[in-house]
């Protein structure tokens, strides 16, 4: 091998692992709410805004989420919304804890039900932020790929948004491409 071969392999493995490393960086760098508690985080969420996602483009207005305790201690996450056309778009996963007792990060799966057991097909829900009476909730991927501002209303105080989407942007999530859900 000659030097210049040398010294491309040896400056392109340190780039890998420099971005390897940077990637899991940013994973980490993503902070969790302390600790959840599930039954009262179950019950119907209204989505206010979130970032673009393949699975959601169908959805138009009205998205909202119920989460419910499944009897092996798993949640079902019953995701809903309406297309432009009025159609009810509907879409029923399962949710597992991943940090238990702390309960804030979740790896969801919408595979159908007898492929839920495969180790594919599953995304994180970690839980950001959340208001003390469990009004309101900010989840997102340790990627900062994905977020979701929810509230258990359908309209959410201006304010209180903008505070719970500043705490995203804190944690390095670009909002540049936030939809906001309309409500009708």
């Amino acid at each position: 091998m000659n030097n210049t071969f040398k010294i491309f392999t040896l400056i392109s493995g340190i780039a890998f692992l420099s971005m390897a490393t940077l990637a899991y960086a940013s994973d980490e760098k993503v902070q969790t709410v302390a600790k959840v508690d599930l039954n009262k985080y179950l019950g119907t969420w209204h989505e206010i805004a979130r970032k673009p996602l393949y699975f959601q483009k169908k959805c138009d207005y009205n998205v909202t989420a119920n989460y419910s305790l499944n009897e092996n201690g798993t949640v079902k996450v019953d995701n809903k919304c309406f297309n432009k056309d009025g159609k009810l778009q509907q879409s029923i996963g399962e949710a597992s804890v991943q940090n238990t007792p702390e309960n804030s990060k979740l790896k969801v799966s919408f595979l159908p039900k007898a492929l839920r057991w495969l180790p594919v097909g599953r995304g994180d829900y970690w839980i950001l932020k959340l208001d003390e009476d469990y009004q309101v909730a900010l989840v997102g991927t340790p990627n900062k790929k994905y977020l979701w501002l929810l509230s258990r209303s359908p309209t959410l105080d201006p304010a209180i948004a903008t505070e719970f989407l500043n705490h995203a942007k804190n944690q390095g999530y670009n909002l540049s491409d936030l939809i906001h859900t309309k409500h009708k």
